[in-house]
């Protein structure tokens, strides 16, 4: 009777746990979470009921892989279709919503494009920003049309002066040249005596005359 009394009592102790333990998981499993800042794990699929709609006033929309015009376009959107909203960007501009095409199946959408219905969107993480496919170069022929080589600056140069050279003169002595010609005090004296002598002999001539 004892050992009857004892397993029953274990089997209800086993019974009560079970129940405490299921009580406690199922309160904590409906308990909302605090917002911390953080982005929910669930946020990417996104709360029941908010639904984006393409504004009537434009002709087509695109969807892209990311919240952004450089990511990757994968679609469009036509006036008025209605597609489910998941989350929002960091600053707003772009919506992410469901879009079965897509290689994660969700999508983005220009906010200003579109109309939210159904409450407020969480804020979702982005995907990581895409890698440009083509890298812009340089045309080497242009780029050099515009490469200006500093020409160099010739700097005057300091020549010094030619060592200054004084003439000098040797003392040269007078020739006197001798010369085999009469000196003129002879001539003059010869030309006197034949004067003298025409005179001479003009008297003679003139005195005969007269007798």
């Amino acid at each position: 009777m004892r050992r009857w009394t004892i397993a029953v009592t274990g089997v209800i102790f086993l019974l009560l746990s079970g129940i405490l333990l299921a009580g406690i998981y199922s309160a904590r499993a409906e308990a909302p979470a605090q917002p911390d800042g953080t982005i929910s794990p669930t946020a990417t699929r996104g709360p029941r009921g908010i639904f984006a709609t393409v504004n009537a006033d434009q002709e087509k929309i695109n969807v892209r892989a990311g919240p952004g015009s450089d990511y990757t376009r994968l679609g469009e959107l036509l006036p008025g279709q209605t597609v489910p909203a998941l989350g929002r960007s960091l600053g707003g501009d772009w919506v992410q919503i469901a879009y079965p095409s897509a290689p994660e199946g969700v999508a983005w959408v220009y906010t200003y494009l579109v109309t939210i219905t159904g409450g407020e969107l969480p804020i979702v993480e982005p995907p990581p920003s895409p890698t440009p496919r083509i890298t812009p170069t340089i045309d080497p022929t242009l780029a050099a049309q515009f490469v200006v080589e500093p020409r160099p600056t010739r700097l005057p140069t300091f020549t010094p002066p030619q060592p200054l050279i004084v003439p000098t003169y040797n003392a040269i002595a007078p020739v006197v040249e001798e010369s085999n010609r009469a000196p003129m005090i002879y001539l003059i004296a010869g030309l006197g005596a034949i004067g003298l002598f025409g005179l001479l002999v003009s008297l003679l001539i003139s005195v005969f005359r007269g007798r």
